[in-house]
């Protein structure tokens, strides 16, 4: 099938209420043209300069069609270029990150911008997010994060990201999900001003139906829409 038939199956399938964020990592201009005018509303890249050079080769219209969604280890050094970019950051992964991207919000000309805590629920030390096995008391230490987010000006939390253990077979993830579930649902009875938790990113194409039977209100789908990567880079 086409990418415009895989993706209107996979978007008649999910429930409406779920947003499918397209991940474009290594895609091509073509593909992510095909998939834009399919319908997608919103757009995944996991390296700065990749969003970068998507957008120079996209046209205005198509740009502005979509949402555009920071899905890679943003680092300190690509935060200036990073937020003219995306709409949202769902991998912010410690106190630091967040405090270094809210002294740039208005540089880049935007009064906030909202951000996932990315959650790192399997403890992977190849992956980044925060890890729950590295803490004793993992809800203590979160809150104590969540509150200090919750006192920046330019910042907006609204959700959680998780991915699952690259090594999790599908039925395997339901347990992570169901902790990161755990863990949006418990800070969101914080009841926390300026903290306002709409989105539980959890699941890729190996995963998203779980992730949605667990909670998952936005699934980042990639393989399942354009297919297999073939090339290693789109730049």
């Amino acid at each position: 099938m086409s990418i415009t038939e895989n993706y209107k199956k996979i978007r008649a399938e999910i429930p409406p209420q779920v947003k499918i964020v397209v991940a474009a990592k290594t895609r091509t201009t073509a593909e992510l043209e095909e998939v834009i005018r399919a319908g997608a509303t919103d757009i995944g890249e996991n390296y700065v300069q990749e969003a970068e050079a998507t957008r120079l080769a996209l046209s205005k219209e198509l740009i502005e069609k979509v949402n555009w969604h920071m899905l890679g280890h943003l680092q300190k050094n690509k935060i200036n270029k990073a937020l003219p970019i995306f709409d949202y950051i769902q991998t912010v992964d410690s106190l630091d990150l967040a405090k270094a991207i809210d002294k740039r919000v208005e540089n880049a000309g935007k009064e906030t911008i909202p951000i996932m805590l990315e959650i790192n629920i399997g403890s992977e030390l190849s992956k980044s997010g925060l890890k729950p096995e590295e803490h004793d008391d993992f809800e203590e230490f979160l809150e104590k994060i969540v509150v200090d987010i919750s006192r920046l000006k330019h910042i907006r939390l609204e959700g959680l990201m998780t991915m699952g253990p690259f090594s999790a077979k599908q039925e395997e993830f339901r347990q992570y999900f169901r902790q990161t579930r755990e863990l949006f649902d418990w800070i969101n009875g914080l009841e926390l001003e300026r903290v306002n938790m709409k989105y539980l990113s959890m699941g890729m194409t190996d995963s998203y139906q779980v992730a949605i039977e667990e909670g998952a209100n936005v699934v980042r789908i990639g393989t399942a829409i354009f297919g297999p990567r073939e090339t290693a880079c789109k730049y």
